[in-house]
């Protein structure tokens, strides 16, 4: 099975090296240095269950990598309309198209029966770039639980004692090229878990990275850090209900026992990827994770006054140091 990993980060690298160790024939997206390290000496991922090393084909230029059966688009949101603007030749006719990212996805409203049905979502998705790029029917969704870093050029840590990636059919069905992605996820030694939920595993994560992940941007710290305080536990599980309330008001159904999704946080000391990305100076993932949940709290009526000030806060703070407008 051919499948491209469209952006070959920490959490692109480590899925490609998984999927080659699994036997699908993998390439990579990538840039920079990290894209010459892969092209001299493949990817290295060291994770729990020992290193691998994956000689995958990696390319900046999707043309030159050709037409696959699957594409795994594993960038931060702000790179959305480059990849738009680019996938094109990776796709032949039954080509997949997997979003496994943080945040809101601009398929939210696709196949979700309601009186949104449909609804584009113009900060995530401006002018539907990504919507003609694809066509219908591609789109899959994806949720990963991975902490992990690139530490140097074509290499990756993973820090996370189990990962997961869940993936799931907009329109609910547990269709075969789920099922079959998620089984070679599997046989590359992480778990891969095919849901008929998707949006219920898009928003448990969510939630979690709506608290975690502002106050994590507000005070530079980790989790670990975040929750000696108590007044920011606080602030977090009034958060976690507030985004909660935005799920359930939009049909979806979370866990709520927000109490234990603190307790699992409290003693991690990877730093939220928003995080990493404020402090080495890279885009942040403001539009799709933050704001976007605003918008459909506002669309579905509902009051969310902590997440209002602890979102607008993180964007003054992120237009401060030039990564946000």
């Amino acid at each position: 099975m051919k499948i491209c990993i469209y952006g070959a980060g920490a959490i692109g690298g480590h899925l490609a090296a998984r999927l080659h160790r699994a036997g699908a024939e993998v390439s990579v997206v990538a840039r920079g240095a990290h894209l010459a390290a892969i092209q001299a000496n493949g990817l290295t991922v060291h994770a729990v269950d020992g290193v691998h090393h994956a000689p995958v084909r990696a390319s900046a230029d999707p043309a030159e990598l050709g037409k696959q059966d699957a594409v795994f688009v594993t960038v931060k949101a702000p790179a959305l309309p480059a990849v738009a603007a680019s996938i094109g030749p990776l796709l032949g006719p039954d080509t997949s198209v997997a979003f496994v990212m943080n945040g809101i996805p601009w398929w939210y409203f696709d196949n979700l029966p309601g009186p949104h049905e449909g609804k584009s979502l113009p900060r995530i998705d401006p002018d539907d770039v990504l919507r003609r790029a694809l066509g219908p029917g591609r789109a899959i969704g994806g949720v990963v639980y991975s902490a992990s870093a690139v530490t140097s050029p074509g290499v990756v840590m993973v820090e996370q004692p189990k990962s997961r990636v869940i993936l799931g059919e907009p329109d609910g069905t547990l269709s075969d090229r789920v099922l079959t992605l998620a089984a070679l996820i599997s046989k590359g030694g992480i778990s891969g878990e095919a849901t008929p939920a998707i949006r219920n595993e898009i928003w448990n994560k969510l939630i979690s990275n709506l608290a975690g992940g502002t106050l994590a941007v507000l005070t530079g710290s980790a989790p670990k850090g975040i929750y000696v305080e108590p007044a920011t536990e606080q602030a977090s599980l009034r958060m976690m209900h507030e985004a909660t309330a935005i799920a359930q008001a939009l049909g979806a159904d979370p866990t709520t026992n927000h109490a234990l999704r603190i307790n699992g946080q409290r003693s991690m000391d990877h730093k939220p990827s928003i995080l990493q990305d404020l402090e080495l100076g890279r885009p942040m993932e403001i539009d799709g994770m933050f704001d976007a949940p605003l918008a459909l709290a506002h669309l579905a009526g509902v009051e969310v006054p902590t997440l209002e000030l602890m979102v607008a806060l993180c964007k003054l703070r992120a237009r401060s140091s030039g990564l946000y407008s």
